[in-house]
């Protein structure tokens, strides 16, 4: 009997290899889905966000449509919506470029 339990017992080193590959394989599935998509969508948010310039029509994440009438140094920007009112915004509130959806001049 003590033989028979001897030879049920798991080998070591490769079950335990064995037992680990699936949850390496979800983390790197997880990985190329999920995570890496994430971080190249905010490199470039961040990236248009810098080049923001005098003229860019621009949708908040407010929603509110206008158009950048000034950048300022200190993380922000002065925005001009339809009615011809200024708004001073934080750059970081800027979500996309609005030139396809904003009738503006």
């Amino acid at each position: 009997m003590n033989q028979l339990f001897i030879l049920m017992a798991p080998q070591g080193g490769q079950n335990g290899i064995m037992s680990f590959l699936p949850l390496v394989a979800i983390v790197v599935v997880f990985y190329f889905f999920m995570i890496r998509p994430q971080m190249k969508k905010a490199k470039e948010q961040k990236k248009y966000i810098e080049g923001l310039k005098k003229g860019d029509k621009i949708l908040t994440i407010g929603g509110i449509y206008g158009k950048v009438v000034e950048v300022k140094d200190d993380a922000t920007l002065i925005m001009e919506v339809e009615d011809g009112t200024k708004m001073k915004i934080a750059k970081s509130a800027v979500s996309n470029d609005a030139s396809v959806g904003l009738n503006q001049n």
